[in-house]
């Protein structure tokens, strides 16, 4: 995203257009008028990725816009990050350019950072780590900690991962009336805009209220909705394939004291093929009774951009409930097209997840017809 398209003035505006545009291409589905959930102008996301660019005694954090991928575009301030981020860039940057051990052959700085306080650190490299890169990264640990006293730092080169601190930050989410704690390991997918997200999970929990019976939820990730939702069900049967996402979740489940969630390591494509009895599955032997002895009458899904493929579209129309949250609204519209044969469109609600760029993050609650 080029810098010149955050205007925090007019977020307001911007916004306005991004919901017009997506409500008109959902608009043959007959969805009512969406719930919008705006984002803090600024200061907003709690990731943050830079190439890091060498010119001479020089080093800059950089970013290339699309439309010219060879000119590097050096970043000297970053108004979206959150503030921990914001802070850490530059105090980073200065110590990286004064230690030749740190900066040679750095390729790429990754941030994470959460709510809860927790910070970390990933460098990128072109090279082996050794023992005097360690003792530097200590050092260069021990001094940031001044803006981030809970931050982790992690090298990284190929076959290499040495982690000082730990390879995980801890966050909070206050959903409905209760904190949900997460543990979100580096590397691995999570909602980069925190105040959207606790939107996204409370909106999912207000449409499940009441619905009864059992859910089966796909692409569970580290159980971001799972555990909130896990309060209006009666079981929950999360699946899941990313190892990472699921040791998380796994790890998620057990430290909220959470005990009707069983998590299964499945792709979507293998639990379409579980519920049509297509194939059995050596992983599903471990639920308590068996798959068709649940009560699901509620699917939930959250899709990467690619949306659900037919098969799993044709699964998920036999729910008498579907909740669908989607990071692509082209996508959704595309499935719409097939579930709008058998349900209709309840609720609607628009998540401004990515301020100043095209992309919208949809939620809609489906009835069966």
């Amino acid at each position: 995203m080029p810098l010149s398209r955050i205007q925090p003035t007019q977020y307001a505006s911007l916004l306005r257009d991004k919901v017009a545009a997506t409500c008109a291409l959902l608009a043959p589905f007959a969805a009512p008028a969406p719930e919008v959930f705006p984002s803090p102008p600024t200061g907003f996301r709690m990731r943050a990725e830079f190439r890091i660019w060498h010119e001479g005694g020089d080093l800059d954090y950089v970013m290339f816009n699309p439309a010219d991928p060879k000119t590097p575009v050096p970043i000297a301030e970053f108004p979206i990050a959150c503030a921990t981020i914001q802070q850490l860039m530059p105090a980073l940057r200065d110590r990286l350019q004064s230690s030749d051990t740190l900066r040679r052959k750095l390729f790429q700085v990754e941030f994470l950072s959460t709510l809860a306080g927790d910070s970390l650190v990933t460098l990128v490299y072109h090279r082996k780590l050794d023992s005097a890169w360690e003792n530097s990264a200590e050092q260069l640990r021990a001094e940031l900690q001044s803006i981030a006293p809970q931050l982790s730092v992690i090298g990284r080169s190929r076959k290499q991962k040495l982690v000082l601190g730990r390879d995980w930050v801890l966050e909070e989410l206050p959903i409905a009336g209760r904190d949900f704690t997460y543990r979100q390991y580096e590397q691995a997918f999570t909602q980069p805009n925190a105040l959207v997200n606790i939107a996204m999970i409370g909106w999912a929990c207000e449409r499940a209220a009441g619905l009864g019976g059992d859910l089966l939820e796909l692409y569970c990730g580290n159980g971001n909705f799972t555990l909130p939702l896990s309060r209006q069900f009666d079981a929950v049967i999360a699946t899941e394939l990313a190892k990472v996402s699921v040791r998380a979740a796994q790890h998620n489940i057990e430290a909220n004291g959470t005990d009707n969630v069983q998590m299964i390591r499945l792709a979507a494509e293998e639990v379409t093929q579980a519920m049509n009895g297509v194939r059995e599955f050596r992983r599903l032997a471990n639920l308590p009774r068996p798959l068709g002895d649940y009560d699901l009458r509620t699917i939930f899904v959250d899709p990467p951009r690619a949306g659900l493929d037919e098969h799993t579209v044709a699964m998920a129309a036999g729910f008498d409930n579907i909740i669908y949250i989607s990071c692509n609204p082209h996508t959704l519209a595309d499935n719409l097209q097939q579930l709008d044969k058998t349900h209709r469109i309840e609720k609607f609600a628009l998540f401004d997840q990515f301020p100043y760029t095209d992309h919208m993050e949809c939620g809609v609650f489906l009835r069966r017809r």
